[in-house]
């Protein structure tokens, strides 16, 4: 009889989850896989958007511009909405596999016409990544008790499994795009998600209550009645997202729209809450969440006018090395962060055995000045070209080192700051405002990098010159963003009251 009890698998416990040895839990571990997997799909969809559409759909590089923004705003605009239904009526386990199930088709749908279903394929996509990609980031927050320090160095892996996934996805997809076969681009991305769909299955029983639905108190009949209400909803909205992203003019409709609504929700929810401690955590969390639509308008011009740059006016040298600048731009930034993540986390604990770590807002700070410094050193390409146009893919990959650890001080530890300043019944509410702001930063980045590009049939000089003059008025912004955060780093850190 004791060895039946002891055969029989255990079912964890919150608090047994919460109560692990170690710098990790093993459930990280899980979880991290399955969102390597499916941003090896995301990042290799992403690095070949704008890159697809002007070889293959005959777009301008102005309109693939305004087309990626708007298709980039759209995938994180969804997760926001995927975020709240997850809150109160899927859960997220039951989001994320759905959200994986329709990425998988979309995928499916691009590999077997990418010229013809391009629009129905994507469209699949965004929904699909709404309602995968916030929920696994709120898990990752649960398998913390609020006041656990090691939250931050869970993020910390989370990140470096997003950007393995990163490095291998935007490599092979516009490897596999330019030089064998469209189809077999989409086809990858297809397969890995369903990798990632599948680890989740088979590892999903190691996370407790974790990611149930938050219906379990209703009758079983009224609960799978609003779960399906969920789902036909979702497939409803496919003409409708089908035609605002063909029309980048209704993007922007929508994303007016879904910015007000999303303003007035938080606000209403913060209201809510009588604890006013509580709610200026939440507003601190606010203005973490500005900064990152900041950071990432910026940012974001790897998908947009930097892939389009990279296409016509960098050498294929990289040091030693012959190599097409596009693998560069799409891999590189995953690449530096799998390198210098480790550092940069090993430099932040340096510091705080010294009692000098920079709190989170003067990290905010620095990361945009690095992004500040990085966009001068994107202008400075416009001084190693030659007579044609054509500039150093050397500069251009310095440029893209200086980014990514600017990066490093704000996004590893984003997340995590929007877990520990929120309430646990709104993180899946958080996690899509988070991404909601990615989603306005994306739309920006494509407005900024159609403006970069708003001359037709240039001559690969004039392109360089239009590009660079650009990115200096990008590093402008960022250095006055930097100064200001630094400067007003003492009244964030008071909203934020006993978390650092």
């Amino acid at each position: 009889m004791q060895i039946a009890t002891e055969k029989t698998p255990s079912i964890e416990t919150l608090e047994a989850i919460q109560n692990f040895d170690g710098k990790y839990p093993k459930q990280l571990w899980y979880l991290s896989l399955v969102e390597m997997w499916e941003r090896f799909c995301f990042y290799g969809m992403r690095g070949v958007l704008a890159f697809f559409m002007v070889d293959q759909l005959g777009l301008t590089d102005q309109k693939s511009n305004l087309q990626y923004g708007a298709i980039q705003a759209f995938v994180y605009a969804f997760t926001f909405i995927g975020g709240i239904f997850a809150d109160k009526i899927l859960g997220f386990r039951k989001s994320l596999f759905w959200g994986g199930s329709l990425m998988i088709i979309g995928n499916l749908i691009l590999a077997f016409s990418p010229q013809d279903l391009f629009y129905v394929g994507i469209t699949l996509s965004i929904i699909g990544t709404g309602f995968f990609k916030p929920n696994i980031s709120s898990m990752v927050g649960e398998l913390y008790h609020e006041k656990d320090n090691r939250r931050d160095a869970g993020y910390g892996l989370f990140y470096a499994g997003i950007n393995v996934g990163g490095l291998l996805g935007g490599a092979m997809c516009i490897y596999l795009g330019k030089y064998v076969s469209w189809h077999l681009c989409f086809l990858s991305a297809a397969v890995v998600m369903a990798f990632g769909l599948g680890t989740f299955i088979f590892t999903k029983k190691f996370l407790g209550p974790i990611g149930k639905s938050p219906l379990l108190n209703l009758e079983k009949s009224k609960r799978t009645a609003y779960e399906i209400a969920v789902y036909i909803g979702s497939l409803l909205c496919i003409p409708l997202i089908f035609i605002m992203v063909k029309n980048t003019a209704y993007t922007d409709y929508f994303m007016y729209t879904i910015g007000i609504v999303a303003l007035i929700y938080f606000i209403y929810e913060t209201a809510m809450i009588k604890d006013i401690k509580a709610q200026y955590k939440l507003i601190a969390a606010f203005v973490f969440i500005f900064c990152y639509f900041i950071f990432m308008a910026i940012s974001e011009q790897s998908g947009g006018s930097l892939s389009l740059f990279a296409k016509d006016n960098l050498d294929h040298s990289l040091l030693f090395f012959n190599i097409d600048p596009n693998v560069v731009n799409n891999s590189v930034n995953s690449f530096f962060v799998i390198v210098f993540s480790p550092l940069v986390g090993l430099l932040w604990i340096g510091m705080y055995k010294r009692k000098i770590e920079p709190n989170t807002v003067v990290k905010f700070g620095i990361g945009f000045l690095l992004l500040a410094l990085s966009f001068y050193v994107f202008y400075a390409t416009r001084f190693f070209s030659n007579e044609q146009g054509i500039s150093s893919l050397n500069i251009f990959t310095l440029a893209y080192l200086l980014l990514t650890l600017g990066e490093l001080c704000l996004g590893p530890i984003g997340m995590s700051i929007i877990t520990k300043l929120s309430p646990k019944k709104m993180f899946g509410m958080m996690m899509g405002l988070w991404f909601l702001s990615s989603a306005f930063g994306q739309l920006a980045a494509g407005k900024l990098g159609a403006e970069m590009s708003s001359i037709d049939n240039a001559s690969l000089m004039t392109k360089l010159v239009a590009y660079t003059e650009g990115y200096k008025a990008l590093a402008l912004y960022s250095l006055i963003a930097g100064v200001a955060l630094i400067a007003f780093s003492q009244l964030v850190k008071k909203l934020m009251g006993e978390v650092r």
